[in-house]
Parts: C-alpha cells; sequence; structure tokens
C-alpha cells in the first residue's frame, strides 16, 4: 500500500525513530558566452526563442560541438571539490521527452563523468560533516514552459502553455553528492550549509554568477529515512529546483516529517520527484522518479570523448582560489572576530557579504552587524536570502561611511537601508530624497536644546549639581523634537556648555 497522506510528524518524534539520509544534486549554470553545444549566446532572459539555432533546437542535420570554456569549467569545479579529473570521458544521450527539451533527449554524462570522488567539509554549530561528492558532470540545460491560466503558475488548472527555449542548451554541470548519513537532527542544516558553501566556492571560481533567483544555481533535495539504528537506506523522495538556502533546510525538514509521518502509520514511501512550494512551505507530489535504465542512456555519437590532459588538469589546479576552510580561519584572524561571532556570520550565509562590505571600505564590526542585524531581520521578514535582498555590499559600506562622517546616525541609517531595498537609489540619493541627513547646525540644536531645558528643569538642575549621567533625558529630549537627526554628540556639548 503507499499512503498519500499529507499528515506531519513532530521533529523530534521523527528523530527518535527513524534515521534520516540525504543527498543533494545541485545544477550549476556556467557563465559562458555560448551555449554548451552551439554558438548561441548564453544570456539569461531576453526576447522567448530569440537565442536559438538548429542545434540547440535539434534539428535533423545539426552537428553539436563541445564549448571549450565549459570543460575548463568543469575540471576547476572538481578539483576545488577534491575530485579525481577523468583522463578520459565521453556525453550520453539520457532519452525522456518533455516539452522544454527540443531534441526529446538531453546531452548529459552518465556512467563516465568528467570528475568524480570528491568531498567538501562543511561547519554547522561548530561540528564539521564531510559531504562526499560523487560526481560533477557536463551536461546541457533544457527549455522554459509557462503555463498560462490558472493560480499555481503549474499546468494542471492552466489555460495553456508556451515554451521558450533560450535557455535550452546552456551549460550546465551537475553536482552529485553521496547519502549523507549521520546528520541526525542537524540534517537540514547540513543540506543548507552545503549549498551555502557551495555557491560561495562557485563565486569565488568565477565560472558562475551561481544566483538561487534567477536559477544559476539550482538543488534538488534528496532523503529518505530508515529505522533508528538499522543501516538500511529507505526509499528516497527527490524534491526538484529548490531556489534558496532557506528553502533547502525547510524542504529537508518538511520531507522528514512527512515521511515519518506515512511510514509510522503502515504506509510506504512512493520514490517520486516533488515540487517545493514556497509560499506554503510544503512538498506536493511531482511524477514517480525514475531509474537510471528508464532513461536508456548511450554513448552520444555526435561527439568525440574529452580527454584532458594531465599537464593542462595541473595548469588549472593552479588557478583555483582559496580553500574555503582555510580562507574562513585567515578571515577571521584579520577581522579579529570571536569563534561564535565567525560561525553565526558563516551560519547566516554572510560570510561572502562581510568580506566584500570590507573590501569596500567598511570595518569588520561594522559591516558584520549590518549584515546580520537590521538586513538579517529584513531577510527573514521576507523570507529571502540575505545574497537575494536587493542591496549591495558597496550600498553597505557606504551607509557606513555615511555614519562615520556623522551625515547619519544608526536609526537614520536604518531608514537609509529601508530606502534602498524600496528601490529609492543609491544610500546618497535615498539620504537626499528622504531628508534624512543629520543636523549639526548648532543654531538649530541650540533652540531646541533650550527648548529642553526649559521643559525639565529639574534635570537640568541635576546636570549643574555635576550628575552628567542625566544629560541623557535631555539628548532625548532633543533627539525626539528633531525627529533622530540631531547629532547626538554636539547635542550633548551644547547641554554641558549652557548648564555648566
Amino acid at each position: 500500500m503507499t499512503a498519500t497522506t499529507t499528515e506531519l510528524m513532530a521533529f523530534d518524534d521523527v528523530l527518535a525513530s527513524y534515521d534520516p539520509a540525504l543527498g543533494l544534486e545541485v545544477h550549476v549554470e556556467l557563465n559562458t558566452a555560448s551555449k554548451m553545444f552551439c554558438g548561441c549566446p548564453a544570456v539569461f532572459g531576453g526576447e522567448p526563442n530569440a537565442g536559438v539555432c538548429p542545434t540547440c533546437l535539434g534539428l535533423p542535420g545539426a552537428m553539436p560541438v563541445v564549448n571549450g570554456k565549459a570543460v575548463e569549467s568543469a575540471i576547476r569545479i572538481g578539483l576545488a571539490l577534491n575530485c579525481e579529473i577523468a583522463e578520459w570521458c565521453r556525453f550520453a544521450r539520457k532519452n525522456y521527452f518533455y516539452p522544454d527539451m527540443p531534441k526529446n533527449f538531453q546531452t548529459s554524462q552518465y556512467d563516465e563523468p568528467i570528475c568524480f570522488d570528491g568531498w567538501m567539509d562543511v561547519d554547522v554549530d561548530g561540528e564539521t560533516y564531510r559531504v562526499e561528492i560523487e560526481r560533477a558532470h557536463m551536461e546541457e540545460d533544457t527549455g522554459k514552459s509557462l503555463h498560462v491560466g490558472g493560480s499555481t503558475g503549474r499546468i494542471h488548472g492552466a489555460d495553456y502553455s508556451l515554451v521558450d527555449y533560450n535557455r535550452a542548451g546552456i551549460p550546465l554541470i551537475e553536482i552529485v553528492t553521496r547519502p549523507i548519513l549521520g546528520a541526525g537532527e542537524k540534517a537540514p542544516e547540513v543540506a543548507r550549509a552545503y549549498v551555502a558553501q557551495l555557491r560561495e566556492l562557485i563565486v569565488a571560481l568565477g565560472v558562475s554568477e551561481a544566483r538561487m533567483d534567477q536559477g544559476n544555481l539550482r538543488a534538488d533535495v534528496n532523503l529518505s529515512l530508515s529505522p533508528k539504528g538499522s543501516g538500511v537506506l529507505g526509499t528516497r523522495t527527490e524534491t526538484k529546483n529548490v531556489n534558496s538556502f532557506r528553502s533547502v533546510e525547510r524542504a529537508v525538514r518538511f520531507e522528514m516529517q512527512r515521511h515519518a509521518a506515512i511510514l509510522s502509520s503502515g504506509g510506504s514511501i512512493l520514490q517520486e520527484t516533488r515540487h517545493w512550494h514556497e509560499d506554503t512551505g510544503i512538498t506536493t507530489s511531482g511524477r514517480e522518479k525514475s531509474d537510471a535504465e528508464d532513461y536508456r542512456y548511450f554513448p552520444e555519437p555526435d561527439l568525440v570523448p574529452v580527454a584532458p590532459s594531465r599537464e593542462w588538469v595541473e595548469e588549472l589546479r593552479g588557478t583555483l582560489p582559496e580553500n574555503p576552510t582555510v580562507r574562513r580561519s585567515r578571515l577571521q584572524a584579520e577581522w579579529g572576530f570571536s569563534d561564535l561571532e565567525m560561525r553565526d556570520t558563516v551560519g547566516a550565509g554572510a560570510l561572502g557579504l562581510v568580506e566584500e562590505t570590507i573590501a569596500a571600505g567598511a570595518a569588520p564590526q561594522a559591516a558584520r552587524k549590518w549584515w546580520l542585524g537590521e538586513l538579517a531581520r529584513r531577510s527573514n521578514e521576507d523570507g529571502v536570502d540575505l545574497v537575494d535582498l536587493p542591496i549591495t555590499p558597496t550600498d553597505v559600506a557606504r551607509i557606513q561611511a555615511l555614519v562615520d562622517a556623522r551625515t547619519v546616525n544608526d536609526k537614520l541609517a536604518r531608514q537609509v537601508i529601508e530606502g534602498v531595498l524600496a528601490g529609492e537609489g543609491s544610500p546618497d540619493e535615498v539620504v537626499e530624497k528622504r531628508g534624512l541627513a543629520v543636523v549639526s547646525d548648532d543654531g538649530a540644536l541650540g533652540a531646541a536644546v533650550d527648548n529642553a531645558i526649559a521643559a525639565n528643569p529639574d534635570v537640568a538642575d541635576k546636570i549643574r549639581d555635576g550628575k552628567v549621567a542625566a544629560a541623557g533625558a535631555l539628548i532625548g529630549a532633543v533627539m525626539k523634537e528633531m525627529r533622530g537627526q540631531a547629532d547626538a554628540g554636539r547635542v550633548r556639548e551644547l547641554i554641558l556648555e549652557k548648564l555648566a
């Protein structure tokens, strides 16, 4: 019997009875100038079906040619993931019918990937988990279907569908892990940390924009449960195209709870693909998952094998960026962060953002304050990852520069951030448009100080008697009168001068 219940088991109860096994398949869209097997431009967006040719449309007689830059990028990704690089590999045809596959097969790699047997260490709450990489192989992307009508944007309930083949043929690297075992309650966080660190590595390599909001990097989350301590892998489901770190974590947690509810009621798990719904935080059934033999893989007859020389591989190894673990240790020492501060920065997915903000001129603690404070709050409210907020590290550094120059204070800086996020322009433009600059003019400040002293004679008397700490109450009164735009330091000086 196959259960279809959508009931969930409490997460703690899941952990008491079952062991989770994770598997992650991450598709990285390469930033090559042209597609994988033809000269069409590999660009995001554009007029539908404008960037196509006979080759990427699979028309009779069209012959593919491998993109050399894509092969180079694949090798560099594999080396950065500690993979072995094949001395000889070839492409295969993965046969399946889908409307956005104009050839009715995908040119991919099957049993002979270019990269294999790698690993990446990820840190979660001070504990290191080794994620083993089974393979990283080259393939081409599909087109894009647009379902018109209905309320979900999916084919069910749509009035009709359109297909845009611009994306068909864009180079992809698919990075597949082996089952990740032993993570237990940390399984959702390990999945998130792995995808976040992988994105960080891809960006450092310069082979992709790796923007999840634009589909440059997409994660498929495989999950299964087995009876606690059994050591036997259960039946897995694959949640497709999860497009944020936060959603990767939520999808793992949801599927653990859903699987456990089905298994505990005596049901069985259907091996299938599932859709992730960002708005509701649930998965729904897609289609029954095919096994490899169902795709009828066979070697691609129109492409010669790829045989990278060992000299070329070693040359590419010399272009690799710093190892992420070494990099974090170096940055922590340079920035003077405590272990807890660094752990929180990495856990929030803010390491690269903080680094870029510092490079743009901000002090380390100031950069960390904004990304893990106000901006983290906004990302949580909006349900998006920090990297997807419409504000750049350069913007944040400029906001801090405005604070350092006493053009705005911290309270006003939050309004500047709000304006930038709302699309009102650069930090300087927001300050001008909203009139947020701090008032430092002694005339205006002096008048406000006189008003505060007149309204609070008892506080003024305390200050005259030497209780300087009481000045805080008058400063607060002045700030209130001037809507937070007074230079607090100068206000304090004026108060003490007038009451000396």
